[in-house]
């Protein structure tokens, strides 16, 4: 039994860890390196509008993500259906 309990926080611990949130200058970061694997070269104007379309999708699926979870849009917004 005390076995358990010690996995069971051993395993919560390693979630709580894994939900750490990256700042602004991580994401830039990756943004960049994801960016210059596509083949984009540093300062110009196609690697700025690589990340800036990266920015705008997160940005998209962060509304999506909003949205698609209320509950209010759900009941309201949803076709009526009727089934026999």
């Amino acid at each position: 039994m005390q076995f358990r309990k010690i996995l069971i926080l051993t395993v919560l611990g390693a979630l709580l860890a894994g939900c750490q949130t990256m700042t602004p200058e991580e994401r830039r970061s990756v943004d960049e390196k994801t960016c210059l694997s596509y083949g984009f070269r540093r300062n110009t104007d196609a690697l700025a509008t690589c990340l800036q379309r990266m920015e705008l999708d997160r940005r998209a699926e962060s509304r999506a993500f909003r949205y698609g979870n209320d509950t209010m849009l759900w009941g309201w917004n949803r076709p009526n259906t009727l089934r026999r």
